[in-house]
């Protein structure tokens, strides 16, 4: 089986009426003792934990102390406003898609760490790169350790990677030994570079899972038929855990070669 991982945004909004919840978050208890943490902050210690300017801080300030975790509850899919979720457009899936993203796709969070799409939530504010301090925790990646790996993990043979570098570190480092952990990548060939744009890659994530959701996508090979913006699947750049989508001409047998996390071809 398949699971798809994808960021949260940070735009969010409460919407209680379009569809119902299916339950709560996997990791409730651990969502529940950095609320509270959070609250125990200053204002300004929690605006420099946040690093956003004070309007984002006033709102996120106040959202954290009257949370309640259990109350005001929207599906995780329908809560998050950024970019990739407005080209995704959840909220005009058909039921077959929706049965697709509840069975495959799941949301990475600095709060509630894993999110399935009917999971009930709150608006909040808390980035995985977040430095907190609690306990013996200094990040959110160490208080999280393996236990998002393991829920994505959870009988997948396979987890297709939609997040950003600072979510999909919570899974890297944790895989179990035969899972295959597929990135796609999205950008423009320049001077033999596949040069990436965050707008962008965060619109052709949202297309992708769609695509997926949209054609009940179950095998990785059927992957490579995604076209959503102007994208194409580029062989000569990808590799067994990497699959390139490359906008524009299409660039066929082009040599490769891998020089840290850049595919490099042949310069002109």
């Amino acid at each position: 089986m398949m699971k798809i991982i994808i960021s949260p945004a940070k735009k969010m909004r409460q919407d209680t009426d379009t569809m119902e919840c299916h339950g709560l978050p996997i990791f409730l208890q651990e969502a529940e003792e950095l609320k509270d943490y959070i609250k125990s902050l200053t204002y300004q210690e929690a605006k420099k934990l946040w690093n956003c300017n004070d309007k984002i801080a006033e709102l996120n300030y106040q959202r954290f102390a009257q949370m309640e975790l259990r109350a005001g509850l929207t599906p995780a899919l329908l809560a998050y406003e950024g970019i990739q979720y407005q080209y995704m457009a959840p909220a005009v899936f058909e039921d077959g898609a929706w049965e697709y993203v509840e069975n495959h796709l799941l949301i990475l969070s600095g709060l509630y760490g894993a999110l399935r799409p009917f999971d009930g939530i709150v608006p909040y504010r808390l980035e995985m790169q977040a430095k907190i301090h609690l306990g013996d925790c200094k990040g959110l990646y160490r208080y999280w350790g393996g236990k998002i790996c393991q829920e994505a993990a959870r009988g997948a043979d396979t987890i297709l990677n939609l997040a950003s570098k600072e979510y999909s570190k919570c899974i890297s480092p944790f895989l179990p030994l035969g899972t295959r952990f597929l990135t796609c990548r999205f950008g423009e060939l320049r001077e033999g570079k596949v040069v990436e744009k965050g707008t962008q890659v965060k619109m052709a994530r949202g297309e992708m899972v769609r695509f997926l959701a949209q054609n009940q996508i179950e095998g990785t090979e059927e992957i490579k038929n995604f076209h959503g913006l102007g994208y194409q699947y580029e062989e000569g750049f990808s590799d067994n855990n990497t699959y390139v989508f490359l906008k524009g001409k299409k660039h066929i047998d082009t040599p490769k070669k891998k020089v840290g996390d850049t595919w490099l071809g042949p310069k002109a």
